[in-house]
């Protein structure tokens, strides 16, 4: 990318940030769960038709394609992702979210953007409008996805399963980015094993209901239940090699509704991460034997032990060596040599974009975190010794208004390097 494009990008963008704030802000007030992304699919969808993109909506529900042909060259594929938590939002932002939605497991629960999925999307679409105001400047194919459901680890796969390669062309690259709390300027580019390998799994125990003051009567699933949380984790402390890395986190218990009633049944949500397949392997059978055991142990019989059900899952996501250090010397001019990082430890968060190359299993995939967090705010975490100012996913995440037009010459510059620099492979 030549100092005259980077330019071109930087005014481009300049002069649309106020509209990418506002795009921005109302995505972050109306948030949508998984497969229920309607409105943001829409935004996205309109957006990129406008510009010229041909579109295609409805993949797998909510999922959104759109490509601009513009010559011969390589076929560059960029995901952003649309779906928000079910997380009560407390920045006190005067656009917080106040969404709240019943789920079809009857549940009414908050929903708010704790992951930086809003920025994504609006990222994406102030890079498309780069990309249409400067088709004089490079060749080949630009293909831009709004993935739904990332969050539970099936959106990719669902889109790839309902045809998205009928719809675009063989990418030749993926590139994915995502907001990180570090100071806005700064991006991470590293090549390598970047993010664990993940399950999403319910474990339901049944029980024998009755009346809380008659527990002898009753066989109870929350007690059950409540073992199998704390067992769980002598599965990573106690089986797994202390060189391994594992995680198996229970972010739901769901489990009756009244005080004096004990229910007849109790649901576990759990999640494992892992760079191990072998590790994989291990957790989910000392899931089985520990929920199993305790079932047999208060006297469930053998066609009444508890149910796994697997839901999510993507192996570890793998940074092409080659093209993130070619992104990273790309950043670096615009940047600054500094604000680009190039050696951190890989992350036990998980994401499943890679899973977006369907059959083209050799697909190289640069996945890239852009800083979001108010410099001053991250120094002022960083001097009490903490890590960052807030994490993913809780109450307090948030992002800055001045990484929305960063981060969207991030993609830009990163898009355009691969448009128009030496061919791909």
């Amino acid at each position: 990318m030549t100092e005259t494009l980077m330019q071109r990008v930087d005014a481009l963008v300049d002069a649309d940030t106020a509209r990418l704030v506002e795009m921005f802000k109302v995505i972050h007030r109306e948030p949508e769960l998984a497969f229920n992304e309607v409105h943001t699919a829409r935004t996205v969808a309109q957006g990129l038709g406008n510009l010229g993109f041909q579109v295609t909506s409805g993949i797998a529900g909510t999922g959104v394609a759109g490509v601009l042909e513009n010559g011969p060259g390589p076929t560059v594929m960029y995901r952003a992702d649309m779906d928000a938590l079910a997380v009560e939002e407390a920045t006190g932002l005067d656009y917080a979210s106040t969404v709240r939605v019943r789920r079809d497991d009857g549940a009414t629960v908050p929903v708010a953007h704790t992951c930086g999925h809003d920025a994504h999307v609006t990222w994406m679409l102030g890079m498309a409008k780069v990309l249409a105001a400067t088709t004089d400047a490079w060749s080949g194919t630009a293909v831009l996805i709004g993935q739904p459901a990332e969050e539970p680890i099936t959106g990719a796969q669902a889109m790839v399963d309902d045809g998205l390669y009928d719809f675009i062309p063989t990418p030749d690259v993926l590139l994915a980015l995502h907001t990180a709390p570090g100071p806005v300027g700064m991006v991470l580019a590293s090549g390598g094993t970047r993010l664990a390998g993940t399950d999403q799994l319910d474990i339901e125990f049944a029980g024998v209901g009755g009346h809380g003051s008659m527990p002898q009567l009753a066989t109870d699933p929350v007690l059950m239940a409540a073992l199998a949380v704390v067992e769980f984790q002598a599965l990573v402390s106690r089986t797994v090699a202390p060189q391994e890395t594992a995680v198996l986190t229970v972010g739901s218990v769901q489990a009756g509704s009244d005080n004096n009633v004990i229910p007849d049944r109790a649901l576990l949500r759990a999640n494992m991460r892992w760079f191990n397949p072998g590790v994989r392997e291990q957790l989910i059978a000392g899931v089985r034997a520990v929920s199993e055991g305790i079932a047999r142990t208060y006297g469930m019989g053998e066609d009444r032990l508890p149910t796994i059900t697997m839901k999510g899952h993507s192996g570890p996501l793998v940074n092409d060596e080659e093209l993130t250090a070619r992104l990273a010397a790309a950043l670096a001019g615009p940047l600054g040599a500094d604000n680009v990082v190039t050696d951190f430890p890989p992350a036990t968060g998980s994401e499943d974009c890679h899973l977006l190359a369907g059959p083209h299993h050799d697909l190289p995939v640069a996945y890239l975190l852009v800083g979001v967090a108010d410099p001053e705010v991250f120094a002022a975490a960083a001097a009490a010794g903490k890590l960052f100012p807030y994490a993913p996913h809780s109450p307090q995440y948030r992002v800055d208004l001045a990484a929305i037009g960063l981060g969207a010459k991030v993609a830009s510059y990163a898009m355009l390097e691969l448009l128009t620099g030496a061919p791909l492979g």
